[in-house]
């Protein structure tokens, strides 16, 4: 007994002894401290963010406005300003239009190299008021808007790299022999509303300009199309000028052309395969003075010729052959305001297969009053939801001249 007795409390106190070791040990440090070379992947005090290469915030002028999700851009318009702000050597997008700025000075666009876009529309900048040659020394510009200005002629000398260049609602008249010489890399020239007319044109200006894709020239004084067009030409506006006539062979030189507008002139007489164009989309012919139609080539998809004096429209004139392996595209034709007294023969419905609505509107068949034919608007091929509608609007089925205009935009100069 006495042994065992012994041997007990020898246990007890070994067993205390463990006991007490870990009686304040926490389990958790070991799991609570971060090796010394790691930091927590939320936080590290001392890493710096990457700083862009421009200054951030970036510098802007006073006036100005510098949003800093476009750090490359500057907004000064619509602020009534006179004058033009010093611009920062990093801004590469400057926008000042609608102010009342009357000058355009070298002194802002000092060191200003990076600059791909101006927009100084709707100002009242004139010709001898911009510093000769502030714009050409802008190496990277891309694109000017300089519309809804005062400028009497065309503005020169510009830097080899622009691309577009927007000039409408001016009142340039005058067009240097050079001024155009170098813009090689213009795409689209916007021309219209302004003082142009036969004479500015006949030196060929716009002969050397191999990649412009898109001419404006509406709501000039032309009475004749424009000579040596850019082969490269896709889009061509010539709306309201005083042109009576195209050559039979004028767009032979413009076969990528897609769309040409020349509603509101003087035109009477189409020769027959004028616009076989293979490429071509949108003719817009209307307000004009044509008595008859004239070949439509297999690409055409939309044809505007209402308000003309057409009394009949012979569809083996448009079509006078059928290709069942290569049919016509036409799908809307816009014929109102003529002097129709028939619907087009059913004919056209195998030449033009895919076609989908004729507008017949009124018709100018009495002198002091307007007539409609039967069937205003002819509509092939509705969809469920079109048919329903056309149902429900049977006896008020007639189109605007407003929807009619929101259709024509097939492209617009500004």
């Amino acid at each position: 007994m006495g042994i065992l007795s012994q041997l007990s409390i020898i246990h007890l106190l070994w067993a205390a002894t463990v006991f007490c070791q870990y009686e304040d040990y926490d389990f958790e440090d070991e799991y609570d401290e971060m090796p010394d070379h790691q930091h927590p992947f939320y936080f590290n005090p001392s890493t710096q963010a990457e700083v862009p290469r421009f200054p951030f915030p970036a510098e802007c002028a006073r006036e100005c406005f510098c949003p800093p999700a476009f750090p490359l851009s500057m907004y000064c318009d619509h602020r009534k300003l006179k004058t033009i702000p010093n611009i920062p050597s990093h801004v590469q997008q400057l926008y000042l239009q609608s102010n009342d700025i009357e000058a355009v000075p070298a002194g802002p666009f000092t060191n200003v190299t990076f600059l791909r876009e101006i927009n100084l529309s709707h100002n009242k900048i004139k010709f001898h008021t911009i510093d000769h040659g502030v714009f050409a020394k802008l190496p990277n510009l891309l694109q000017i808007h300089l519309q809804h200005n005062e400028l009497e002629e065309f503005p020169f000398p510009l830097p080899s790299s622009l691309e577009r260049l927007l000039l409408g609602f001016n009142k340039i008249s005058r067009l240097s022999g050079n001024a155009l010489e170098g813009l090689t890399n213009i795409t689209m020239l916007d021309l219209c509303n302004n003082f142009l007319d036969d004479s500015v044109l006949k030196g060929k200006p716009f002969s050397n300009m191999k990649n412009l894709m898109q001419l404006n020239l509406c709501n000039n004084k032309l009475q004749t199309m424009p000579s040596d067009l850019p082969s490269s030409l896709m889009y061509l506006s010539l709306e309201n000028n005083s042109i009576s006539y195209v050559p039979e062979n004028y767009f032979n030189r413009l076969p990528k052309i897609i769309a040409l507008r020349m509603s509101h002139n003087n035109l009477q007489n189409i020769p027959r395969n004028t616009f076989n164009l293979p490429n071509l989309l949108e003719l817009n012919l209307g307000h004009n003075k044509l008595k008859q139609v004239f070949y439509i080539p297999r690409s055409l998809q939309h044809l505007y010729i209402e308000d003309n004096d057409i009394e009949f429209i012979n569809v083996t004139l448009m079509c006078p052959s059928i290709d069942p392996m290569n049919t016509n595209q036409l799908t809307y034709i816009r014929v109102d305001q003529n002097k129709l007294t028939i619907p087009i023969s059913t004919y056209a419905f195998f030449c033009f297969p895919h076609i989908r609505t004729i507008y017949y509107g009124e018709q100018n068949v009495n002198v002091n009053k307007s007539t409609q034919l039967r069937t205003p608007v002819f509509r092939r091929f509705l969809t469920p939801e079109e048919y329903h509608e056309a149902d429900d609007n049977h006896n008020n089925d007639h189109e605007t001249e407003e929807d009619h205009e929101a259709e024509d935009n097939y492209f617009h100069p500004y």
